[in-house]
């Protein structure tokens, strides 16, 4: 075949007929970028960590029962067996937080059923117990002053279960009232004190003495009244009534002015943190109960009547003109 009659055949021939290099390259497609030989695979994607610190604190914001209300001067947690940090209004506190305030300082906890603690210089208090739930049936704290003065107003733990407050050498059941315990530090010559006096609103409960075996030993239910708690050699309480000085119930009256306006702070912060956590605001044990807002009914008779139905009307009813 001559050269001209060849490429006149070539021309002819279909694209399919096209040489073996050609579709070879159609059914294997050189890459772009090319990787190179022997390279690592991939890395997996990175996990977003702003969607997993949302959930550790979620984690600890279920555990949290209570928070810093005030402070004044320097306080520090130990928890878990870390070592001691130091806290700061709006601080969390947990179960079995060792609460310690430092010297010329003050430190008011509130806690999640609205029960405050207002904490005086050099105490240190340990959360043993709480559960709460509201409208639950089985709530209880339990809160040991190791050393030092604790002011408290108690709320809807003692008003719903049981709330008490331990020492060194005896037990307290607090019957929704405010009341102050002061514990003399280690070698100290004082007696360790209980003391009852009147809610905010006015309101007085009593506090119940009970030795280290569980036997009652005295009960305060008047206004300003205390008990000495002496402990003899063969280690038996006595609950002895205390007149309290003119001077100390002047000191008294500073503490509680101090532990009302941490209730009042702390009961805002509280309600707002159940809040965002998704549970209802609680009241205090004497607020009058608030009638939430009924939701909008879907009866034609409501201001949130539904759009009408679209398309032809159905069959009328006997009871429709």
């Amino acid at each position: 075949m001559k050269r001209r009659d060849f490429i006149a055949f070539v021309a002819g021939v279909p694209a399919w007929l096209l040489p073996w290099p050609r579709l070879a390259s159609a059914q294997n497609p050189a890459p772009q970028n090319p990787a190179p030989q022997n390279s690592p695979p991939p890395n997996p994607p990175a996990e977003n960590p702003a969607s997993q610190t949302p959930a550790v604190d979620n984690a600890a914001a279920a555990e949290q029962i209570g928070q810093v209300a005030t402070l004044q001067g320097s306080a520090t947690v130990i928890r878990a067996k870390a070592a001691a940090a130091a806290l700061q209004v709006n601080a969390p506190i947990f179960l079995h937080d060792t609460i310690e305030t430092a010297a010329n300082s003050t430190l008011g906890v509130t806690f999640d059923d609205q029960t405050t603690f207002s904490l005086s210089a050099n105490t240190r208090i340990v959360v043993d117990e709480f559960v709460y739930q509201e409208g639950g049936a089985g709530n209880a704290a339990a809160f040991n002053v190791a050393a030092g003065g604790a002011a408290f107003v108690a709320s809807l733990v003692a008003k719903t279960g049981t709330l008490r407050i331990s020492t060194p050498v005896a037990t307290m059941g607090i019957r929704g009232t405010t009341g102050v315990v002061e514990v003399p530090q280690s070698g100290g010559t004082e007696e360790p004190k209980a003391k009852l006096y009147k809610d905010p609103d006015g309101h007085l409960g009593r506090i119940e003495v009970f030795n280290v075996q569980g036997v009652r030993v005295g009960i305060l239910a008047a206004e300003a009244s205390a008990f000495l708690l002496l402990q003899a050699a063969d280690g038996r309480l006595a609950a002895v009534p205390y007149q309290i000085p003119p001077e100390e119930a002047a000191r008294d009256r500073r503490v509680l002015r101090r532990l009302f306006e941490s209730h009042r702070i702390g009961r805002r912060l509280t309600r707002e943190r159940l809040r965002l956590r998704g549970r209802p605001g609680v009241r205090g044990p004497h607020e009058p109960h608030r009638q939430h807002e009924q939701p909008r009914s879907n009866h034609p008779t409501s201001h949130g009547r539904n759009p009408p139905p679209k398309g032809p009307p159905g069959p009328r009813r006997p009871y429709e003109r």
